[in-house]
């Protein structure tokens, strides 16, 4: 019987010739991340160990980026409580403020993440890095704990579900267009504990910053993790940000999967999923009336990055944030917020009467700058819509595109850049 993708990584880190979905196996890890919430509770953990060493310093990442710079005393003592613990165990990749960013961005940035890797994060959205082709996946802080103490974690090799895609998506559609059309198409729990395999010419047509969003998103279709062939594209972005070695996995031509999606992407359109579910979603041209917002975000691990950023610019520029709309946007990274100071980027912003944000996740979780009163709604380009998801449990939250969320700043309710005349 052939082997996924995923399952041939798996294979590989555990030291075995094949492996077969629902085998459980003990995988060597390449890297194992936490961050200032979920850090301080897998130290703790750690305390309670025999051996209370790292397995190697050089293949942690702990990045400080939810409440960072720290927005209260407890968030403070959160971040004392990480950066005490990198260096007593001189963590190399520790990224505070003034070096920081939102960790999945951050790291595939700073050539910590490549084709090949078994990476594991006490973060859900740690399936960001199959985009580069690694099989990675979010844990819990225990689990976490044990793995940056043994280097090794326990998996259930996940079956898997392949989407074929195929054509060039429109001007306007992106890659998180896609994510949401798909799981609008099978549901939050579509992929439950699946690897969703994403392959076809279409890929080709998907830039690097579609792809980690796709992937950082199959955790919201219950997906253990999602990756991508490792392609020209791929491999550019790994020389440019990275001097390890990566090493390629392909599909066997009879490996298994549970289920089989074809996806045109000419066919579709920008995607909104409405609240309280990435689920719930509608194009844009099934909205029927008016949805008023009172807050756009622009920015998270699923689109604070330049591409995301360059699409809002172009749609800003030369407009002006409707007269009581809220408009946050937040670069992802140190690198990606420079770049786009560099590139006029944030003067636009400005200019347009949007606030520019230092790298954080603040707004996505419920954390802060961004914070919603009861009964207001947000057009975000974050991940979750969930009741309370970003701030008071009366609030909605409506997942989009960078150019959804730019256009409908301007015009003050969801909208597309088309209805702008562009």
């Amino acid at each position: 019987m052939g082997m996924t993708m995923t399952q041939k990584i798996l294979a590989a880190a555990a030291g075995l010739e094949s492996v077969q979905a629902g085998q459980l196996i003990e995988a060597d890890l390449d890297l194992v991340l936490g961050n200032d919430i979920t850090s301080p509770v897998a130290i703790h953990e750690m305390d309670k160990f025999k051996n209370k060493n790292v397995f190697n310093k050089d293949k942690i990442a702990l990045v400080m980026d939810h409440f960072i710079p720290n927005k209260d005393i407890k968030s403070a003592e959160h971040c004392k409580c990480v950066r005490e613990f990198a260096c007593k165990h001189e963590i190399t990749n520790y990224f505070d403020v003034g070096e920081m960013g939102i960790e999945h961005a951050l790291l595939p940035e700073k050539g910590l993440t490549v084709a090949g890797d078994v990476i594991i994060g006490a973060d859900s959205h740690t399936c960001t890095y199959g985009a580069l082709g690694a099989f990675s996946t979010g844990v819990g802080s225990t689990d976490m704990a044990a793995g940056m103490a043994t280097g090794k974690a326990w998996f259930k090799v996940p079956s898997a579900i392949k989407f074929n895609l195929i054509g060039k998506p429109s001007k306007w559609v992106s890659g998180k267009d896609v994510i949401l059309h798909i799981i609008g198409m099978i549901g939050v729990d579509g992929a439950l504990y699946k690897s969703m395999e994403f392959t076809g010419e279409g890929v080709a047509n998907l830039s690097m910053d579609d792809r980690f969003t796709i992937a950082n998103m199959a955790i919201e279709a219950g997906g253990k993790n999602g990756i991508f062939p490792v392609d020209e594209k791929a491999i550019a972005y790994m020389k440019e940000h990275s001097k390890r070695e990566y090493k390629i996995f392909e599909a066997d031509e009879d490996a298994v999967y549970d289920a089989e999606y074809t996806i045109d992407l000419s066919t579709l359109r920008p995607t909104i999923a409405f609240p309280h579910l990435p689920e719930n979603t509608k194009t844009i041209d099934e909205i029927t009336e008016d949805i008023v917002i009172d807050q756009s975000v622009i920015g998270s691990c699923t689109n604070g990055r330049i591409d995301d950023l360059r699409v809002a610019a172009s749609i800003l520029k030369g407009r002006k944030v409707k007269k009581g709309i809220r408009c946050i946007v937040i670069p992802a990274t140190q690198a990606i917020y420079l770049q786009a100071m560099e590139e006029g980027l944030l003067k636009i912003f400005i200019e347009a009467g949007a606030v520019v944000s230092t790298p954080t996740c603040g707004p996505c979780l419920g954390g802060y700058m961004g914070i919603l009163a009861d009964k207001e709604r947000c057009i975000s380009t974050t991940n979750r819509n969930f009741v309370g998801r970003m701030g008071h449990v009366g609030s909605e939250v409506y997942l989009a595109s960078p150019a959804v969320a730019a256009a409908s700043a301007v015009t003050g309710k969801i909208s597309a850049p088309e209805e702008l005349g562009m």
